[in-house]
């Protein structure tokens, strides 16, 4: 306490000055300081121009051995260094994508906070966005579920499964791409990142580029990134471009604001013939089971050897909504010969968002060898990648009702029917039904004959969706196992799908 009390009373003793940032002492003796020695900074809404004037001065602490440094170079250890970090004059707009490189300590990050304080309330960060490391991705970003899909969809985290994640479950690449969605949610019209996609790998850090750029510029929002990497170039596509060395030194340029027409990475994708095993290596990426029934032609989209993406054609089913609004009534000879059916695609998590699912399907189309191509998917309401594409949207199919007949009993035995997609959920429900509950349910799916129940229970090699007396009967002696899979063929069903087509003609 008694040498507490000392060093307050030399403080008071020795008036202490607050200049810019730090604190230092009147006395020669304790002359380290770091001090802002000039700030000018002035925002002109109306020309949306920007201007800079930033300088500062360190002066350092005598210790034996700067003083011996001080001695061997010549140096005057007392003399101040005066450092010239911006004197500039920048024309930004509220729509402009700003591209800011620079060495480390060149003052890039001085800049961005420069920009973010006249910004104020209108700007946001992407180190200020919040998130929530507990719940599921689908609860912490959108007003509704449909708001919520669309957002993550629209940064490539549309993945069935990955909507059912937390936060802390995401890849590095995956939590970048969750926060340009609190970014759009925002409603903010700047949006900021300092250190952009540092620390993730250059792929990944191309990727983030490009649709960051693609959605701000469908938004009308301004970004302004700044990094050490320069490789971001092509896939940013900034109207400015800002390059600042070390000093005073700067460089400005102003382009076109037009957006990238693709990622610099899809030109080296190439579509190849493929096999049922590529689909298997990226099946598990896929919401939907790993079997596809009978195919037709199998696509894969590859980069220098990788896998990148699978597309699966198969020979289309007998009846399909939507069909009948396109196609005249035909055999099943007739429809095997013209027509197929799109039955998968998946792109690698880590090449979504910059239209490689378009890509695929669009490039396979007309290798398929039939005239018509079709195409039921959930997806499709919330990512429109089959009509960029070149598919033409007909309606959407409507739900189904054997599956609601269902799904009311299933309420009345406590299932709740939003969880019926989960393999446990179901089975824990059905071990707790007592012999009576069990009979009530398979009453339930014998009386409502659905196509898709009959294919899972009485498929034969001839007849794929067998007849209602072997289905009843298959019913009737089914499992637990079974049955779990008809109740999630109900959760399936429940889903509101969309109808493509595609005519050669």
């Amino acid at each position: 306490m008694g040498k507490l009390r000392d060093v307050r009373r030399k403080l008071a003793k020795h008036k202490v000055t607050g200049v810019g940032r730090c604190f230092y002492f009147n006395r020669s003796l304790s002359r380290e300081h770091f001090r802002i020695r000039k700030v000018r900074r002035v925002y002109n809404r109306v020309e949306n121009k920007f201007t800079f004037n930033i300088s500062y001065e360190t002066h350092t602490k005598p210790t034996p051995r700067s003083i011996v440094v001080a001695e061997a170079f010549g140096l005057g250890i007392d003399e101040a260094q005066k450092f010239q970090v911006l004197d500039t004059e920048l024309k930004i707009g509220p729509v402009d994508v700003v591209y800011i490189t620079g060495d480390s300590g060149s003052g890039k990050s001085v800049l961005l906070r420069a920009i973010r304080k006249d910004l104020g309330d209108e700007a946001v960060d992407l180190n200020e966005v919040s998130v929530d490391p507990e719940k599921p991705l689908i609860e912490t970003v959108g007003k509704t579920v449909e708001e919520g899909l669309e957002l993550l969809s629209k940064v490539g985290l549309n993945d069935a499964f990955l909507f059912l994640r937390t936060y802390d479950q995401l890849s590095d690449g995956q939590k970048y791409r969750y926060r340009i969605a609190k970014l759009i949610e925002s409603c903010r019209q700047w949006w900021l990142m300092d250190e952009f996609a540092a620390t993730l790998d250059r792929d990944t850090a191309k990727i983030v580029a490009f649709n960051l750029q693609k959605l701000a510029r469908q938004q009308g929002k301004a970004v302004i990134a700044a990094t050490t990497h320069g490789d971001l170039f092509e896939d940013l596509s900034p109207s400015v471009h800002v390059h600042k060395r070390f000093g005073e030194e700067i460089t400005v340029n102003y382009f076109p604001n037009t957006p990238a027409a693709e990622c610099s990475l899809v030109e080296e994708m190439t579509i190849e013939r493929g096999v049922l095993a590529d689909w298997r290596k990226l099946s598990g990426f896929h919401y939907r089971s790993h079997n596809v029934g009978a195919t037709r032609e199998i696509f894969c989209l590859r980069r220098r050897g990788e896998l990148c993406g699978v597309i699966v054609y198969c020979y289309s089913p007998a009846g399909c909504s939507g069909r009948r609004l396109m196609l005249p009534k035909m055999s099943l000879k007739e429809l095997n010969r013209k027509l197929s059916i799109i039955s998968r695609v998946v792109i690698h998590p880590k090449y979504r968002t910059i239209g490689l699912g378009a890509k695929l399907i669009r490039e396979s189309l007309p290798l398929v060898g039939t005239p018509y191509v079709e195409m039921v998917a959930v997806m499709a309401k919330y990512n429109p990648f089959a009509e960029k594409a070149g598919m033409r949207k007909v309606f959407e199919q409507p739900i189904s009702e054997d599956a609601l007949r269902v799904a009311e009993v299933l309420k009345g035995l406590g299932f709740d029917v939003q969880l019926l997609g989960s393999q446990r959920y179901v089975c824990d429900k059905l071990v707790g039904l007592n012999p009576t509950q069990i009979e009530a349910l398979k009453e339930a799916f014998v009386r409502n004959d659905h196509p898709r129940f009959r294919k899972e229970i009485a498929v034969t090699r001839h007849m794929p969706y067998g007849t209602t007396t072997a289905f009843a009967e298959g019913v009737k002696n089914a499992n637990l196992e079974k049955i779990a899979k008809l109740v999630k063929i109900v959760g399936m069903l429940l889903q509101t799908k969309v109808y493509l087509f595609w005519s050669k003609f």
